[in-house]
């Protein structure tokens, strides 16, 4: 799956299928549900699901809580905007698959 046919997959009521924890949070982060995007992240104990985990704590403005994701994920903190960080996830994620 690309970028666009994940962007037009958030008209579905559920993410597809074959995604990865991370990818799904994304989904659900963009479907406004942070605290389902949270539970995804959180499950997925590697590097993708800890950088999908710090974008999340930024965005809900707990920056320090962030950082220590963003450690775990081996990452500089991200200085764009959360919608240029949320882009950037989900093409470097989806490029893995």
């Amino acid at each position: 799956m690309n970028a666009a046919a994940f962007t037009a997959s958030l008209k579905l009521a559920e993410p597809p299928g074959g995604l990865s924890l991370a990818v799904q949070g994304l989904w659900w982060d963009a479907k406004g549900d942070w605290g389902r995007a949270h539970g995804c992240a959180q499950e997925q104990d590697d590097k993708d699901g800890a950088a999908v985990h710090a974008y999340l704590h930024r965005k809900e403005g707990d920056l320090s809580n962030a950082r220590y994701w963003y450690a775990r994920a081996r990452r500089p903190e991200f200085k764009g905007g959360l919608d240029a960080e949320w882009r950037a996830l989900v093409a470097e994620l989806l490029g893995r698959g």
